[in-house]
């Protein structure tokens, strides 16, 4: 499976230092959040970065050239520090929050499940399906023409790079099997994205002991 996700040049031409840690994690057992990763996010809320971070600011450079405006839809790094106490939803996302604001990098969290082919990281065309919940109700979105999306052959998973997830891939206490991407720019160096993906993958043990885990990085070639 993660071996078939990839970066269309697209994407590549607007930041040239993208990378992404793509980790693939396989029999979790996924539970509300607990006393264990409610210290993990307070532990992390204590050693966050800051909004004004170099490794933030990056990604609102990196929104701004495919012509989103980040004030009004932040990258989710920027929403999380901006949101503190961290938000408690379950033990899975607990853990990848937690990694997200220490680091200073967008984590997305995605139910392989749901998937219908492999994640790929595109400019949109405009007319891919982004499927919502709007007043409690399913809705169908459409991303911006040029808007960087990841998205699978259904359509839509996240809009604006790492902005919204949509609701059919999202992760819950049901979840099995799960991808992560932790996305890089730089400043953040190579080695702070490994360390990173071993603290997400510590976790993920902690929460179910013996997960299987396979990562690959994809970055300019």
């Amino acid at each position: 499976m993660i071996e078939d996700i990839r970066v269309d040049p697209a994407v590549r031409a607007l930041r040239p230092d993208f990378a992404v840690l793509v980790m693939g994690v396989y029999g979790l057992r996924n539970g509300p959040t607990d006393d264990r990763s409610r210290a993990w996010l307070a532990e992390a809320a204590a050693e966050a970065v800051t909004a004004d971070d170099p490794r933030v600011e990056a990604w609102r450079a990196a929104y701004r050239a495919f012509g989103a405006k980040p004030q009004r839809t932040r990258p989710s790094v920027d929403a999380l520090v901006r949101r503190m106490p961290l938000p408690e939803i379950n033990l899975v996302v607990d853990a990848y929050n937690s990694i997200s604001v220490r680091h200073g990098l967008p984590i997305g969290g995605e139910d392989l499940a749901r998937y219908e082919g492999a994640a790929r990281l595109v400019r949109a065309e405009g007319d891919e399906p982004f499927e919502v919940v709007e007043r409690g109700e399913p809705a169908v979105d459409h991303p911006e023409i040029g808007e960087v999306v990841w998205r699978d052959d259904r359509g839509v998973t996240c809009r604006r790079w790492n902005w919204r997830q949509c609701a059919r891939t999202r992760i819950t206490e049901e979840t099995t099997d799960a991808l992560f991407l932790l996305e890089r720019l730089a400043p953040l160096s190579p080695a702070e994205l490994r360390a990173a993906g071993d603290e997400l993958a510590g976790l993920l043990g902690d929460v179910t002991p013996g997960v299987r885990v396979e990562s690959r990085l994809i970055a300019h070639e």
